[in-house]
């Protein structure tokens, strides 16, 4: 089973301050144009979307600079709500662990990672971390969260919708548009369960 997990982008969640994506028809078959031509304007970070180590490390690596090998392969969706404590991250990675999956974690619910949670899974050798909001840290101030996964190499997709998705190992398509020089990009991820 193919579980699409993508927010559609024009009617996605926008981040605070960010930038609503836009549509603009440039050509129309309907006024006798010879195709239909659409022109976008979005933010990098808009709907579900992939952090590049660039976003808050300034000698980070961009999009077009971040192989594939952490966007493909056995994932773990973990359900949790509320702020994630160290032991909870500590449990995930081992439920993770045991499951077969141990590189990618997507954290499903209305879960919020604090610095405890991303040392242990800065600790735990991920290569991905994703989640349902639109930033993976505390709204209120993310970046401490974001320089600590980042710095340990771990990517972060952050936008997916989990809805319905149980817990448990899953295959992750999440390959971002390669966007040179970007800090971020936007992807179509899905699940096969």
């Amino acid at each position: 089973m193919i579980i699409d997990i993508s927010q559609e982008v024009f009617s996605c969640q926008v981040f605070p301050g960010d930038p609503a994506p836009v549509r603009t028809p440039v050509l129309r078959m309907e006024k006798g144009d010879s195709c239909n031509l659409t022109a976008l304007s979005l933010c990098a970070h808009n709907g579900t979307h992939v952090d590049a180590p660039f976003h808050f490390l300034p000698d980070g690596k961009t999009v077009d600079q971040m192989g594939l090998e952490s966007f493909v392969g056995d994932c773990f969706v973990a359900r949790c709500q509320g702020p994630v404590t160290g032991e909870q991250a500590a449990g995930i990675l081992e439920r993770a662990a045991g499951a077969g999956a141990g590189e990618r974690i997507l954290i499903a619910g209305e879960a919020t990672v604090t610095e405890q949670a991303a040392r242990v899974f800065a600790a735990g050798n991920i290569r991905l971390l994703g989640n349902e909001s639109q930033t993976v840290g505390p709204a209120a101030a993310p970046q401490e969260v974001h320089r600590i996964l980042l710095g340990a190499g771990i990517v972060l997709l952050e936008g997916v919708v989990l809805t319905g998705v149980e817990e448990g190992r899953c295959f992750l398509s999440a390959a971002p548009l390669n966007l040179g020089g970007c800090d971020g990009a936007p992807c179509r991820a899905f699940l096969i369960r």
